[in-house]
């Protein structure tokens, strides 16, 4: 995510960061190379320019002329400016006075939007709410099997109008009837789901304005490929000059985008970005944070993110759990397995590293892997429980099946019973230096591992 424009950026401040002080000269070569880096994205040509001028504006200031360190007081310009133009602040969704809270949702077919819905529905779910969904793209094939399925998933309602076997193709009766059904079964969110089209056309306009005048929504989601670049800034202008919607929302962030729209359209449409979202699971959907996108951007990493992904998959009920086993030396390759499974929940090992500060884009110089679990996984998974709870149990013969269960070799086997005997070993310190009553770092359990 924002690779190109991070290493580009990076690059231009570096100029700066290594000279002694900051001229109209060397300031002016800066400015040139952000401003090249940004269009390269497919930076909004207008925004571009803004953002540069203030960053100039703000850097020919006498407090960063008389600065000791004028190029660290640089960075943190282009950061504040970025956080500027992303948003500032998070702005979430606001829940209504009287329930349901409805979500309408907008956009070009292809962009994710359906898609979005289940994750949106997941993520409410997760905090404790009650949503429900409902099929009002009554045209593209499939669609509403689509959202049933994902309705399915996540475990929540969804609404739809058949008759005979066939969708009814009237999208305003379906919003309309939905919104009754889910104050009916007291469900307090509505997530509608909108026809979209290949291009901005005034039927689909005309219909999605329409369902907008029959259930006044709360909320109206504008949900955008981040991978079409300015052609996205173009489609939002488009849907708000219609619609007026309240926030936006960017997917497919984990692709080969190059950030131009994030960086654009709230610029442009001076509407927030309200949710991110970074891959096809149903949890791989986020709130948008200006600062922390900024970082990420900067390279400054992302630890605030980092650490509540990790909380939502460790408590401390299972923090007390693993530090009592770890005190009584009975961790076993069950434990590990289980905390591999929940690693593997926080998202994609290269985005989870891609966010500690300092390394953000030295993912791939350091050989990071979302597979790197995989082998180790493989083979825990071809022991018996019996076998897990045990190592030492594993002579020859068992550590020839579980290589062949596994469709790996011995000394891979080995080579895994050797380090988690290391890891143990570890634990064992760590506790002894812990003292009782102190908290176990889960953090420190993925660092074992080798």
């Amino acid at each position: 995510m924002f690779e190109s424009l991070s290493e580009k950026l990076e690059g231009a401040l570096k100029s700066v960061t290594g000279q002694g002080r900051i001229t109209e000269l060397n300031i002016a070569q800066t400015m040139r190379e952000i401003r090249r880096a940004l269009l390269d994205a497919d930076v909004n040509f207008q925004v571009a320019k803004d953002f540069t001028d203030r960053v100039k504006e703000k850097a020919m200031g006498s407090e960063v002329l008389t600065s000791v360190s004028p190029g660290q007081l640089l960075v943190k310009i282009v950061y504040d400016e970025l956080v500027f133009f992303l948003g500032s602040e998070n702005v979430g969704v606001e829940p209504a006075r009287v329930p349901p809270t409805v979500i309408l949702v907008a956009g070009l077919q292809g962009s994710g939007k359906t898609t979005f819905c289940g994750k949106l529905a997941a993520h409410f779910k997760a905090k404790g709410r009650a949503p429900m969904l409902a099929a009002a793209d009554v045209y593209r094939p499939a669609a509403v099997d689509q959202l049933r399925t994902l309705a399915s998933t996540v475990g929540v309602p969804m609404y739809a109008v058949e008759e005979n076997g066939e969708v009814v193709r009237d999208a305003v009766r379906v919003a309309r009837e939905a919104v009754a059904a889910a104050r009916k079964s007291a469900r307090d969110i509505l997530i509608i789901d909108t026809a979209g089209r290949l291009h901005v056309d005034e039927r689909m306009m005309d219909e999605v304005e329409a369902i907008k005048s029959a259930v006044s929504p709360h909320e109206i989601l504008f949900v955008v490929d981040s991978m079409t670049g300015q052609d996205a800034v173009n489609t939002a202008v488009a849907f708000n000059e219609r619609l007026d919607f309240s926030g936006v929302v960017l997917t497919k962030l984990d692709g080969d985008t190059r950030g131009g729209a994030a960086l654009s359209i709230r610029s442009v449409v001076q509407k927030p970005i309200k949710f991110a979202s970074t891959g096809e699971k149903l949890d791989a959907l986020t709130p948008f944070y200006p600062d922390r996108m900024a970082q990420r951007i900067l390279g400054m990493g992302d630890v605030v993110s980092f650490v509540e992904k990790a909380q939502e998959q460790f408590d401390q009920k299972e923090a007390d759990k693993l530090r009592q086993k770890m005190r009584t030396e009975t961790f076993d390759l069950e434990d590990f397995l289980g905390q591999l499974d929940r690693i593997k929940k926080m998202g994609s090992l290269r985005d989870l590293v891609g966010m500690i500060p300092g390394i953000g884009k030295k993912v791939d110089e350091l050989g990071v892997d979302d597979g790197a679990f995989k082998h180790i996984e493989a083979m825990i998974r071809a022991m018996t429980p019996e076998e897990r709870r045990n190592p030492d149990l594993l002579n020859g013969s068992r550590r020839r099946r579980i290589a062949d269960g596994s469709g790996l070799e011995v000394k891979d086997v080995n080579q895994l019973l050797k380090q988690f005997r290391e890891m143990q070993k570890m634990m064992k310190t760590m506790t002894k230096l812990m003292g009782k009553g102190r908290s176990v770092d889960l953090g420190s359990l993925v660092g074992g591992r080798r």
